[in-house]
Parts: C-alpha cells; structure tokens; sequence
C-alpha cells in the first residue's frame, strides 16, 4: 500500500475548528501520515531542509492543507516553499528530480460561500484561480496537478455541515490515494 502525506499549513499551533476536523478525519486512514506545519520549524522559524525532503521522498502522494487567508495561502506555506523548494531545485537539483511526477492536491478551507468566489462575486476570482501561484509551482517542480478539494463557507458551518464535510474529506482523500496508486502500478 502506498502512503498519503498531508502537510498541515494552518499556522496556528491549535489549527481551526475545520481544519482540525478534516484532519481528524483522515488520520487513521490507512497509509496516511499528517503533519502540522507549525510543529516542524526550529526556534528561528526555519525547517530542516533535509527531514522535509525525506518526508516528501517518502511519500507517493502529497496533500497540502490549509485555509486561505487574505487570498491566498499562509505566510508558513509561502516559508516552506521559500526553504525547501530553494533548497531542493537551486542548491540540490538532483534532489527535487527526485520529486518529478509525484501527485500533489490541495484541500484548502475558506470562509465565504462559493457564489463569493466568481467573477461576478465579491472576491472577484474562482477559488480554483487563487490557486495558480501553486499549480504553476507544482508545474515548474515536476509535480503532477490534481484537482483541489475545497470547502466553502468554513466559518459558518453547522456541527453537522462540518460533519459532512469532514466525511466529504475522507472521500476526496481516499480516492486520491486509489486514482495514484493506479498511476504508479
């Protein structure tokens, strides 16, 4: 069986009611590995650039997680990426090759309901546009794009809402899994 690696971003130590939800429910997934961001930086706000590249090395797929905040992902996605993708294409290229055609998927949570994020709505952009910055990412890495799971209306949700969503979750991750483990067989 193949393993799912899910990179936590939410920022805070104690991740939001929604993000803790997904995360609580894929964690005994089999093969799935979870892994909260914010716990993984040194004192200085720096990531071992060699633990992460062997967490990534061995993983046969990659989940990244988080809320968008203000339009885009948390300022903790944009420092690992900063670190490790630096250090992984620019200072050991033959590193991130290692990387090449591995299945990545965002699940990112937002907090307005998805009429909000159009063209005619107030964000003016589709949630899926927001995200170019990380498919154009994944395209320059060798990463293979895979459509993103996304959940709407985060801080509004009912227990039950949330509920469903956390199943919803489950599903998406699942099937992930299945569609690559496909591909890699």
């Amino acid at each position: 069986m193949s393993k799912t690696l899910i990179l936590n971003f939410h920022p805070a130590t104690t991740p939001s009611r929604v993000n803790a939800a997904l995360a609580r429910a894929v964690a005994d997934l089999p093969q799935t590995q979870i892994v909260a961001m914010s716990e993984a930086l040194d004192g200085e706000g720096l990531f071992d650039n060699e633990a992460e590249a062997q967490r990534l090395f061995d993983a046969d797929r990659i989940v990244l997680q988080f809320p968008i905040q203000w339009y885009a992902p948390p300022a903790l996605l944009a420092n690992w990426q900063a670190q490790l993708l630096t250090y992984l294409f620019y200072i050991e290229p033959e590193l991130g090759a290692k990387l090449e055609g591995k299945p990545v998927m965002v699940a990112a949570t937002a907090g307005n309901l998805p009429q909000a994020y159009t063209a005619e709505g107030i964000n003016g952009f589709a949630l899926e546009e927001l995200l170019y910055p990380l498919r154009a990412t994944a395209k320059r890495t060798g990463l293979d794009w895979h459509q993103p799971h996304l959940v709407y209306n985060a801080n509004q949700l009912s227990e039950d809402e949330l509920a469903a969503e956390a199943e919803r979750y489950s599903r998406r991750i699942t099937q992930f899994a299945q569609q690559t483990a496909l591909i890699d067989a």
